[in-house]
């Protein structure tokens, strides 16, 4: 194995950085971002010697091309970064949806346009969705929006940038995920409707994650991971 990093947009909690602790066991070198250098170092810290970090706010794409320019060669990129948001029509905060659009949509797509020199011909890049775009909610127009959003971006790049690989994963409700895991309530009810019988964990997104990343005959794959929560 090479020195070529695995890239983690959004790596210093959650998924990203779960993804993050199983690439280290695999013995990769990882670099993680996050919008606090500061907490993504200490991230970094606590999940060895091998994993390096960067800062910027996707949000302001202009910043993005300077914090990796001391970013190697990146042979797996994974674009996780997110923020939650209930930004309902009535009472639409403007500010709030743009900041998630162009985090999500340009953003994403200016970590691509900052590294594409710098992926090998066999690189693989996974960006991460979720499934507001099946399931809307009160106030999930702009989330239901972007993440529908994703899929878009993976099929434009998968013809752009062949024969680099671009795959989606979107992710359902993960029970101990840092956002979910104090939540019994709710998450009794999603497990009520989730035909598999237990409620999505963090590894079982990191290893979907690993399979889309490293499998070399997938491209261009939207997977829904949720155990069937999100069927009609």
């Amino acid at each position: 194995m090479d020195r070529a990093t695995v890239l983690i947009v959004g790596g210093t909690s959650g998924l990203g950085r779960d993804l993050a602790r199983h690439y280290t066991e695999l013995g990769r070198h990882v670099t993680i971002t996050g919008r606090d250098l500061d907490r993504a170092e200490a991230a970094a810290a606590e999940l060895g010697d091998t994993v390096d970090a960067a800062a910027f706010d996707l949000a302001e794409p202009t910043t993005i091309a300077p914090a990796l320019s001391g970013v190697g060669a990146v042979d797996r990129l994974a674009l996780v970064a997110l923020e939650r948001d209930v930004n309902e029509v009535r009472n639409y905060d403007v500010a709030a949806a743009l900041r998630l659009v162009t985090l999500k949509l340009v953003g994403y797509t200016e970590v691509v346009h900052a590294l594409v020199d710098r992926l090998a011909d066999d690189a693989s890049i996974l960006v991460y969705g979720g499934l507001a775009k099946l399931r809307p909610y009160p106030g999930s127009t702009t989330v239901t929006t972007v993440n529908a959003g994703v899929d878009g971006i993976v099929r434009a790049l998968v013809t752009e940038l062949a024969p680099v690989r671009i795959n989606a994963i979107h992710p359902g409700i993960v029970r101990d995920s840092p956002f979910w895991e104090s939540k019994d309530e709710a998450l009794e009810a999603v497990l009520a409707r989730t035909p598999s019988g237990r409620l999505v964990q963090m590894r079982d997104i990191s290893e979907a994650a690993t399979m889309l990343l490293e499998n070399p005959s997938i491209n261009g794959t939207e997977l829904r991971v949720d155990g069937g929560w999100s069927l009609p």
